[in-house]
């Protein structure tokens, strides 16, 4: 995929990128609580249409101001198709399905573990992606993280074993998504901008088609879990994605991608300061140790003038680079 589509530098001076990386890590730490929140009103299927829509919506209109055209060429459509059905469809209603029995502050540290599921798949699915020392213990502290997490010497005593699962599997769902994309896309000669517009679209058109299938029309509308919604697609889908690209086109993929560490922390703050989640010891300690073991899976030498990929749209935290790590960020 081509860089274009990044904003301009007169653009990125207006505000330092130190600032935008605070706000892109607030944004998707806190697109857990807008999750929680908007499924207390609405079906799960419902929240995920509605995020992608006004996420959409927020892209379409930055494609319009840059005069951005969609891709051309059949197997591109089809391409982003599945792209938009495993980073963005697929992942997106998992996490609010299981936000219905785990708390919001629990999704985001199983957000986190992609890094892991996607080093993991990576030794099997890319030849070129060997493994070292160094990621293998990675892979083996980020595990005893999630069982930390998971409390597994307690049996997984008062833990609801389905949410957490699914939690999981939508973030096993990003990595894959981006092996995908890397064989697919990755030489595309159409802007990110572009690729991200047309991927969040037909992401909402396959909601569009399963969210009647499933759910009835909702009998009212109340105000928060509606500007829930509306906040987790505009900022957490839309302008995220906008402001990652710009923070790896300016600073680099490798600084862009440590908010990743940082959207965990702020999920379990905001799920614990504002909707009054439970916190046992286990939790943050597994959650250090998740992402300690998460860091040492992208730690790699680094050929000199090897080329990077802006992310394509996927979690709070997702970022996909021309050798994939794993992503982001859930996101």
């Amino acid at each position: 995929m081509s860089s274009s589509g990044t904003s301009s530098p007169a653009a990125r001076r207006v505000l330092d990128w130190r600032l935008r990386f605070g706000l892109l890590s607030l944004v998707w730490g806190f697109s857990f609580l807008f999750m929680k929140v908007g499924t207390e009103g609405f079906a799960p299927f419902q929240v995920t249409l509605g995020r992608l829509a006004f996420g959409t919506a927020v892209v379409a209109a930055a494609m319009a101001v840059k005069r951005e055209r969609l891709p051309r060429g059949a197997w591109t459509w089809v391409h982003l198709t599945v792209a938009g059905f495993l980073l963005n469809a697929l992942p997106f209603s998992l996490f609010a399905f299981s936000e219905l029995t785990i708390p919001s502050s629990l999704a985001g540290i199983c957000n986190a573990t992609s890094p892991l599921w996607g080093m993991a798949l990576s030794l099997v699915a890319l030849s070129e992606d060997r493994p070292t020392r160094r990621r293998v213990a990675g892979l083996g502290i980020g595990f005893l993280g999630v069982l930390t997490v998971l409390g597994v010497w307690q049996g997984f005593d008062g833990l609801d074993v389905t949410g957490t699962a699914l939690a999981l599997l939508a973030s096993l769902s990003y990595p894959v998504g981006w092996i995908y994309v890397r064989r697919t896309l990755a030489g595309s000669s159409h802007s990110h901008l572009s690729l991200t517009g047309a991927q969040l679209g037909l992401a909402t058109l396959q909601l569009a088609v399963v969210t009647p299938l499933f759910t009835s029309v909702p009998t009212g509308f109340p105000v928060l879990p509606v500007l829930s919604v509306a906040a987790l697609g505009v900022l957490g889908t839309g302008l995220a994605f906008l402001i990652q690209y710009d923070l790896v086109a300016e600073v680099g993929p490798t600084t862009a991608q440590m908010v990743t560490y940082f959207t965990p922390v702020i999920a379990t703050a905001a799920g614990v300061a504002l909707l009054g989640e439970s916190l046992s010891w286990s939790t943050p300690v597994g959650a250090v140790v998740v992402l300690a073991g998460a860091a040492l899976t992208q730690s790699r030498p680094r050929a000199a003038g090897s080329p990077s990929v802006a992310p394509v749209p996927g979690r709070e935290d997702t970022r996909l680079r021309e050798r994939p790590r794993t992503t982001a960020s859930q996101t």
